[in-house]
């Protein structure tokens, strides 16, 4: 039985590969959490879509509150990714935006279902590691 040694180099392009996984792992997880609150129900016959943010959204405070903690979340998972500050701080605006003016009740109702700061945050995240949308989920 022959054994195998690994050198340092393997070891780094093991490394590497299994933080590459991971970070496509983790990259997949927003875009599935961004579907979900943003676009993951579509009105038959016309080209609108929305999800559960607009949803929760009708639920005055706890829902517009809910709504941006799961934005909090994607932010942070970005920063743990490494996405730089200048970037973090176009996403917290993006939620910052959404969350405020989705509260007004009514018109923000009505604002949740066109402004989708999920979708726009993970634009972002994928743009700063040239990754296309449509790239994330193929096999």
């Amino acid at each position: 039985m022959a054994t195998r040694t690994w050198t340092d180099t393997d070891g780094a392009n093991f490394a590497s590969d299994a933080g590459q996984l991971d970070r496509l792992r983790r990259l997949r997880r927003l875009s599935t959490i961004a579907r979900m609150m943003d676009t993951a129900i579509r009105i038959p016959g016309t080209g609108i879509r929305f999800g559960a943010d607009s949803v929760m959204g009708l639920v005055p405070v706890i829902g517009d509150a809910g709504g941006a903690l799961v934005g909090l979340y994607m932010i942070n998972e970005a920063r743990r990714l490494g996405v730089p500050s200048h970037k973090l701080m176009q996403m917290m605006g993006n939620l910052a935006a959404d969350s405020v003016l989705g509260a007004v009740p009514l018109a923000g109702d009505l604002f949740d279902v066109f402004f989708k700061s999920n979708r726009r945050n993970l634009g972002i995240v994928l743009d700063h590691f040239g990754i296309a949308a449509e790239d994330l989920h193929r096999r």
